[in-house]
């Protein structure tokens, strides 16, 4: 597992994300944060019992960005690379939203998505779809 090295591009504008609650076949809920494009950018790496412990993990891990750690791993499928983000202790939190072709090009979007992180405020109804 590789870990982040040197500082993270600038956070693209945080207006305009969306973070999305769904609802898994199996009667779980996930979060995905969603660009301004319609592009998932990364969802949750754990699942939920509720709509709102769903909604309250994504404030913590927006809360608690600087106590994450994360890295780049080939894929559980093979043939690319996926970036995963883990709490204090060592809980899954967040992942890429897709397999990625190139390596530099999921260390970009993993560097993106930190530096995003602090952008965002899951206090704002915005966020949520809810204006």
């Amino acid at each position: 597992m590789e870990q982040p090295r040197g500082a993270a591009r600038p956070a693209a504008v945080a207006a305009g994300m969306r973070c999305q609650i769904d609802f898994t076949a199996e009667g779980a809920y996930g979060w995905r944060l969603v660009a301004p494009n319609g592009r998932t950018v990364a969802v949750s790496a754990d699942s939920h019992d509720s709509h709102t412990q769903c909604r309250a993990a994504f404030t913590k891990l927006c809360a608690r960005r600087d106590e994450l750690v994360g890295g780049i791993q080939h894929s559980s499928e093979g043939g690319g690379w996926v970036w995963l983000l883990w709490d204090a202790a060592n809980r899954p939190v967040a992942a890429a939203a897709r397999t990625y072709e190139r390596h530099a090009t999921c260390r970009s979007a993993y560097d993106r998505f930190r530096a995003l992180l602090p952008e965002l405020d899951p206090e704002r109804p915005e966020l949520w779809g809810e204006t």
